[in-house]
């Protein structure tokens, strides 16, 4: 079984204080897009679980996602099947394009149809939700949705089956540990930007009224200020974009992935070129939603 496993970019995301359980509130929308690792499930006749991956950075243990998923699946359902997982990576680790919980809920969704487990997808969010707080986004297979709690209270937006923007997005090759900037989230309030939630409601409109310049207005990350006094290259490449002419750009998650909102394929085509010639040690990517 093949199967698509895409990243997401965060298209609002507003921090609250630390939670009695540790874990930080949050609102997000989510918006998948269309950059994709590969994932590919295949039976064993004993009761391993082998993972393979192009990516020699990624583990290929107990920690990987994708192990995981299928030990939740296993002890749940009383399953001894063994599987082998080949993940062929293209969405860069700790990017914060949720690559990693991508491949968990692929893997759930994957293995709820070859084991024939017939799991609605709001149980099968749960289960995913044990792994990591963006995983359940992944299970509902949609393209925009409303991230609450931690993350991982999810409200699909489904009016919105057609809405496609075109994106640039950069990632340098830095690691940013999401727990590091949550935690100087916490102790730099100086930094700490606090948005209404009725920026909501400003994404909801732009996207249904498929308007890019309301959508490039209404984005916002609370964790940006912080990521780019930690990590100056997230601030280098968003004024390198300006002056390579993408005006508005942003962090997704809790980065370092900086995307930007283009007109259509073509100019992201353009700007592309543009911007891996003038830098090419960046991975740039074109994606789309998806």
């Amino acid at each position: 079984m093949k199967l698509d496993s895409f990243a997401k970019i965060n298209l609002y995301l507003s921090v609250r204080p630390r939670r009695r359980d540790n874990f930080h509130g949050i609102t997000t929308v989510f918006q998948r897009i269309s950059l994709k690792d590969t994932i590919t499930l295949q039976s064993r006749k004993d009761s391993l679980i082998k993972i393979s991956t192009n990516n020699k950075k990624l583990a290929c243990d107990k920690s990987n996602f994708a192990w995981q998923a299928v030990e939740l699946l296993r002890k749940k359902f009383k399953i001894n099947q063994g599987i082998n997982i080949k993940i062929f990576k293209r969405v860069p680790l700790g990017s914060g394009m949720g690559g990693g919980s991508s491949n968990a809920a692929s893997v759930l969704l994957g293995l709820n149809q070859l084991w024939k487990l017939r799991v609605s997808a709001q149980k099968l969010a749960k289960i995913g939700a044990k792994i990591g707080s963006d995983v359940p986004f992944f299970v509902y297979n949609c393209s925009f949705a409303l991230g609450t709690g931690r993350g991982e209270k999810i409200t699909p937006w489904k009016n919105l089956k057609n809405v496609e923007f075109w994106h640039i997005i950069v990632v340098p090759r830095i690691n940013v540990p999401t727990a590091l900037i949550y935690k100087k989230w916490d102790q730099l309030k100086s930094l700490r930007l606090t948005r209404s939630e009725s920026g909501v409601k400003l994404i909801s409109l732009a996207l249904r009224k498929f308007d890019r310049f309301l959508l490039t207005r209404a984005i916002s990350n609370s964790l940006e200020p912080v990521t780019e006094t930690l990590f100056p290259e997230v601030r280098k490449i968003k004024k390198k974009l300006f002056a390579d002419g993408l005006k508005s750009t942003f962090m997704s998650g809790s980065g370092p992935a900086v995307f930007g909102i283009v007109s259509s394929k073509k100019e992201a085509v353009a700007l592309r070129k543009s911007i891996k010639r003038r830098n090419p040690s960046w991975n740039v990517f074109l994606a789309k939603t998806m």
